[in-house]
């Protein structure tokens, strides 16, 4: 096998970490973020890392602009995978290659979208990148059989890439494991409408147990998760947040909005839909009429169809802008830009420990965050400790009517404003340190 000739004249003096990630530059969205922002600082804490991702990988979007950021230090190697994506696409007529726009849309689905979601569910297990875990294997065998590393990190969903690490620490026991969770396996969001047979049922826990019971260090990205994993795995789990890279907010910030904007950034699906802000803001337009010259919802990514009905219902099709995707360079000063920026938490049973990603941004933007979820979230506290916004019941219709009350008569009055503080532990920079810790503690 052809290796690239820098692996074998790296530095001995640092820990060597492979890193097994699908989602990798040019892939968007929040997926890439983590590893991403996180590997820019890594070199610095002592970490000498190789990311291997996927050659042709089919991503829910892509930002090429993202490709300028990856490191110059870090190693990448890539390895073809085949998914399943573009016959789903084919069958369904769905042009996303995300299983999630099957389960998730606002409008009743066809017989072809349910067949997808069973298949889906019960014969591409883990998930559809199975195909990859053989050949990775295979591939990333060899490397390991005449280069050494310290550490393995598989970074999940999809969590294909855990069954690749595990593989991998099975042949070869000495080299430590990380499994690094993004977001929760069995009791994610949408697992329950994936029409599991009780067979596939059990491959999930059984794979999502081995994983759990294997790996040297478990770690994910909030306290309530930790717990949820905690209690399947009944052994300590890490928590390192996602966070913000000051870097991308190291330039002057645009001028704020003149008009009232409430701006969403990102996916919002059906599960994210705030029905009480669309209410009350209806309400207020209604009885001050002069209000509809100002105040303006703006929705930037890809958004269900039944959020943008429930707006429209509450009146305010006028104030409504829906924009397509955008780059991470533009949505970024964007979210510099508006009066408050808008983040509902997944309205599920699991949504105590969701951490969105695009909330430690919206950190770094320092605009106002209106929040909608659990008051007992880590979401809550977080936005209660840092003093960057506040957070209300998706049915808190009498709290959020003084909010918006006040906030409205802050930003006529002059500029409305947020005083954060302690939000730089946050910083993608200080989050590699603890990492790097973590990875230094491990192989003493």
């Amino acid at each position: 096998m052809d290796l690239p000739v820098y692996l074998c004249t790296q530095r001995r003096s640092m820990i060597k970490v492979l890193l097994i990630t699908y989602y990798w530059p040019p892939a968007g969205g929040g997926g890439v973020q983590r590893w991403l922002k996180m590997s820019k600082y890594l070199p610095d804490q002592g970490v000498d890392l190789t990311v291997y991702t996927p050659e042709n990988g089919e991503f829910p979007g892509y930002d090429p602009s993202l490709v300028e950021e990856v490191d110059p230090r870090i190693n990448i190697l890539k390895h073809p995978i085949w998914e399943p994506y573009s016959l789903f696409k084919k069958f369904t007529g769905k042009k996303s290659n995300s299983y999630n726009a099957l389960i998730t849309e606002g409008e009743k689905s066809s017989w072809k979208q349910d067949l997808a979601v069973f298949l889906r569910g019960n014969f591409f297990i883990p998930d559809a990148r199975c195909f990859w875990i053989g050949p990775s294997i295979k591939y990333l065998s060899q490397l390991l059989e005449t280069h050494t590393y310290d550490v393995i990190i598989s970074t999940g969903p999809p969590h294909s890439t855990h069954m690749i690490a595990l593989g991998l620490k099975n042949r070869f026991p000495k080299i430590k494991w990380v499994a690094d969770f993004r977001d929760p396996w069995t009791m994610i969001d949408f697992y329950k409408d994936l029409k599991l047979t009780s067979w596939a049922d059990k491959r999930h826990h059984a794979m999502e147990n081995k994983v759990l019971s294997t790996a040297d260090e478990i770690v994910t990205i909030s306290p309530s998760c930790a717990d949820d994993l905690m209690g399947l795995a009944n052994r300590p789990i890490q928590v390192i947040h996602n966070g913000f890279d000051e870097e991308d907010f190291k330039n002057a910030a645009p001028p704020l909005d003149s008009d009232f904007t409430i701006v969403h950034i990102g996916s919002m699906n059906k599960d994210r839909n705030p029905r009480v802000l669309w209410e009350v803001l209806g309400q207020l337009i209604e009885k001050n009429p002069g209000f509809a010259q100002f105040i303006k919802i703006e929705l930037v990514g890809i958004v269900d169809g039944s959020i943008v009905e429930s707006i429209q219902k509450a009146g305010l099709k006028n104030q409504l802008s829906v924009i397509g995707q955008q780059n991470h360079k533009a949505v970024i000063q964007r979210m510099r830009s508006v009066q408050i920026l808008l983040l509902p938490i997944n309205d599920i049973p699991q949504q105590k420990g969701v951490m969105p990603g695009k909330m430690y941004e919206y950190l770094g933007a320092a605009r106002p965050i209106l929040a909608f979820g659990l008051p007992d979230s880590d979401t809550a506290k977080l936005l209660h400790d840092t003093g960057a916004g506040n957070l209300f019941g998706y049915n808190d219709k009498k709290g959020l009517e003084e909010y918006l009350d006040k906030a409205i008569k802050t930003y006529q009055s002059g500029r409305l404003e947020v005083s954060s503080q302690g939000y730089l532990r946050y910083s993608r920079k200080n989050l590699a340190s603890k990492y790097s810790e973590l990875l230094h503690k491990l192989v003493s």
